[in-house]
């Protein structure tokens, strides 16, 4: 049976299920497939910070600004998917003053709330905190669940018509007449989709979707370690206030701590080395901020590949600067009615997809706004239904495992 959305969506991550929920909502007629369950990508592997924007307030303020605004408004709509700790920016023995001073007045003048605080102030808040502790910021990052933020997001695009379809791996597009006129769809579909409009959110693989319809997408993946260890009672998230490096984050979940990352260029981000250096880096630079990260058990650690769009990383001139996202309108390509959608954050999810929306709109001649901003996502007051949505969408992933009850 061939199917004939108004919209085929690729990709299954928080980018690509923002896109069929705006759509939606928008009453366009959407179907979404990926090739493994949802949240199996980036996003599902990320370390589960929801930016205030301070950590690129100094180097992208409008980017910085965009998690900000980001930040705050999953704070309205997503419920138990967001957990409120703040965060501190840290600055130990022998690091620049120069730049702790130039991160709080970027923030500042960003207008990201941010309150200069003693070490022993910092201590009562994050108990275990180095000695070697001299400086505290703090800020409002918080905690999220990728698993439970997608599957909430997918609901609400299931209730409003949208099509979800996990385990449904692209195979093939044809181009006749400057367009993309199917795909071809296997896995547990085995069918033939005839959209209007096919949007590329494939993230770290959007590279090779792109090349199926005989389109180049430069992408430069890079690879990053986090490593999750048993603890309890760190409170805030903890930033090392210097110049993006190897380990200078912690993400306290539940009953975990996430310890993070690192960043390596790959080329395949299905066939990437994985090696034991980098989780003992990323342990030892964590614990120079708590010391007892060193002896805590390891209870799992994973790697994440960031999409990466190469041109924009080389004119950010690498790690450290915000990595904004990129829309790719294909007409320019010579193929109409195909859109990419790459970079960003997971924090900025929402807006990444309001923008393809928009695009998609206006292709389509939909006069409709979008509307993801000021509606509750659903379920989001309830924990259990949640986790039923992540198991329906085979939607867990290593970054909240320890906080869902999903039958294994």
């Amino acid at each position: 049976m061939t199917r004939e959305p108004e919209v085929l969506v690729i990709g299954g991550g928080a980018t690509g299920v923002g896109v069929a929920r705006d759509l939606a909502l928008r009453d366009v007629d959407v179907a979404l497939i990926d090739r493994d369950g949802l949240c199996g990508g980036t996003t599902g592997r990320s370390h589960g910070l929801l930016h205030s924007g301070a950590r690129y307030a100094d180097t992208d303020p409008e980017g910085a600004a965009e998690c900000l605004a980001e930040n705050r408004i999953l704070r309205r709509i997503a419920g138990v998917c967001v957990r409120e700790t703040g965060g501190l920016f840290l600055a130990l023995d022998g690091d620049d003053d120069a730049y702790f001073d130039a991160k709080r007045d970027a923030c500042d003048s960003v207008g990201i709330p941010v309150e200069t605080v003693d070490p022993a102030t910092a201590r009562d808040r994050a108990p275990g905190l180095s000695a070697d502790v001299e400086r505290a910021m703090s800020v409002p990052d918080a905690v999220v669940s990728p698993s439970r933020l997608v599957a909430a997001t997918a609901l609400d695009a299931d209730r409003h018509g949208a099509t979800i379809h996990p385990h449904a791996p692209l195979e093939s597009l044809t181009v006749r007449g400057e367009r993309v006129t199917a795909a071809r769809v296997g896995g547990r579909l085995d069918d033939v989709f005839r959209p209007d409009v096919v949007v590329n959110a494939a993230g770290a693989w959007a590279g090779e979707v792109a090349a199926m319809a005989g389109v180049t997408v430069a992408m430069q993946p890079t690879r990053g370690v986090m490593v999750s260890v048993d603890s309890e009672g760190i409170g805030p998230v903890l930033n090392r206030c210097r110049s993006p490096a190897d380990g200078d984050i912690v993400v306290p979940h539940r009953t975990e701590a996430v310890l993070g990352t690192t960043s390596v260029p790959v080329r395949d981000p299905d066939d990437y080395d994985t090696p034991r250096g980098e989780i003992e880096t990323v342990i030892d630079e964590c614990a120079a901020m708590v010391p007892e990260l060193a002896d805590r058990p390891i209870v799992r650690h994973w790697w994440g590949v960031r999409p990466l769009y190469a041109p924009d990383e080389a004119d950010r001139g690498g790690r450290g600067i915000s990595r904004g996202f990129t829309l790719l309108d294909h007409a320019d390509d010579g193929v109409d009615g195909f859109v990419t959608v790459v970079g960003g954050k997971l924090t900025t999810y929402r807006l990444m997809a309001e923008s393809t929306a928009d695009l998609v709109s206006d292709w389509l001649g939909v006069d409709a706004s979008c509307r993801t901003a000021d509606r509750e996502l659903p379920a989001v007051d309830d924990p259990n239904r949640l986790d039923r949505a992540v198991a329906t969408f085979d939607g867990a992933g290593p970054a909240d495992v320890d906080l869902l009850d999903v039958p294994e």
